[in-house]
């Protein structure tokens, strides 16, 4: 994940740090505090005495913050296609039937049946015939997850 931050997206706002260090923090502006217009993250530093390196500080953690909330969406985004995807493991959403009394195994997301169910468990002709089918069914559905994705 790459973040970019723009100068124009963020307001610079410095003052007086408090707490030990002395003299020098608290008659110089060293404490720096970052607001995020987009985001509304703010962060602000006065760790160090020096004003350059709260500001470096509080534009890592500016980073950090920003990274994790990127990373918590596309955690979200991924989980909810997943959960999309693996369904709700009702009766109506039933992956495959072994029908033994008409002799056929029907596949329901591939639209896939075969006949001769006891060849088909030795793994002869149409095992392999089966497994393709659900491999290119499989990678129609990748593909078309997407473009789907990256047309919108």
């Amino acid at each position: 994940i790459d973040i970019v931050i723009h100068p124009s997206d963020i307001e610079l706002e410095f003052k007086r740090s408090g707490g030990a260090g002395g003299q020098h923090v608290n008659t110089t502006d060293s404490c720096v505090r970052i607001y995020h217009k987009a985001s509304g993250i703010v962060t602000e530093s006065q760790m160090e005495r020096n004003q350059h390196r709260n500001r470096e500080l509080a534009m890592k953690a500016l980073r950090a913050k920003l990274y994790e909330r990127e990373l918590q969406a596309i955690i979200k985004e991924t989980t909810t296609a997943r959960k999309i995807q693996i369904g709700t493991a009702a009766r109506s959403e039933k992956v495959r039937t072994y029908n033994f009394a008409q002799d056929r195994i029907t596949d329901h997301r591939a639209h896939l049946t075969v006949h001769d169910v006891q060849s088909f468990l030795r793994g002869e002709d149409d095992f392999d015939h089966f497994s393709n089918m659900l491999q290119q069914w499989y990678n129609l559905q990748s593909l078309t997850e997407i473009l789907n994705k990256y047309e919108t």
